[in-house]
């Protein structure tokens, strides 16, 4: 599923628990309407230094003020916005420091998950990551949901086949700290970036084939590494744009 088609279905369940919500059940209905809000937030509907108003997304999500309130603190909680004095709250622009950091610690983890899929990858495996990198291979055609969907896909496959359901929980964490609309724009206004990440994913899955571990946690290491400097040079340069108030 694609990040409009999840805001989609995250603000369409708000909308239906919000209809005679029990006393008990109002901790389920704050974590629905985080979770739409989220996925907003993550699809690029809602932008990063964008204002988030009570109001609107209480009409917008068919809830109540005070679902709202308290999933705006579950997501402040998490890093996604922040609250600005004069503003309120705020989808948090990351800065590029933050970035690094936490590309830094997702490189170990990514490169562990295919270090252990190597012992797991059948040959159906290799053929479904063969499959989704071909969507991801450059062409005129600039990228679509369809190939950003994909490249999402192709590493959540290695960490499914790793067999580690904490690790690859970990990994969602890092993931989801930073609007995953701006990964695609980073592929999509830099034709070589494109080039790099096909290059880079064919890479780990001819260690993957070869069953050599060791090379296919260094390739998958140098390649999140590579996307994270990537990102945080989108940041650098977009800093100083977004209005922070």
């Amino acid at each position: 599923m694609d990040a409009a088609s999840t805001s989609t279905t995250a603000s369409a369940s708000a909308g239906e628990a919000a209809a005679g919500t029990p006393a008990g059940g109002i901790s389920a209905l704050v974590d629905e309407t985080a979770a739409a809000i989220r996925a907003r937030i993550m699809s690029g509907e809602i932008p990063i230094g964008a204002q988030l108003r009570q109001a609107e997304l209480a009409k917008a999500l068919g809830v109540s003020r005070t679902p709202i309130r308290e999933a705006l603190r579950q997501l402040q909680t998490g890093g996604l916005i922040e609250v600005v004095p004069n503003r309120g709250a705020i989808v948090r622009v990351p800065s590029p420091w933050e970035v690094r950091e936490a590309y830094e610690v997702r490189a170990e983890l990514e490169g562990l998950a295919c270090e252990r899929a190597v012992r797991r990858v059948t040959r159906g495996d290799l053929a479904e990551l063969r499959e989704t990198n071909e969507l991801l291979r450059p062409g005129d055609a600039p990228p679509n949901p369809a190939s950003h969907a994909a490249n999402d896909h192709f590493h959540a496959l290695i960490h499914e086949i790793a067999g580690n359901e904490r690790l690859a929980r970990v990994i969602r964490e890092i993931n989801e700290a930073f609007p995953r609309n701006v990964s695609a724009l980073v592929l999509q206004e830099h034709p070589r970036h494109r080039d790099d990440n096909f290059a880079e994913h064919e890479r780990v899955l001819a260690a993957l084939a070869a069953e050599d571990a060791a090379t296919a946690r260094r390739e998958m290491q140098a390649h999140v590494l590579s996307a994270g400097e990537q990102l945080a040079r989108w940041y650098e340069r977009r800093s100083t744009t977004v209005f922070r108030g």
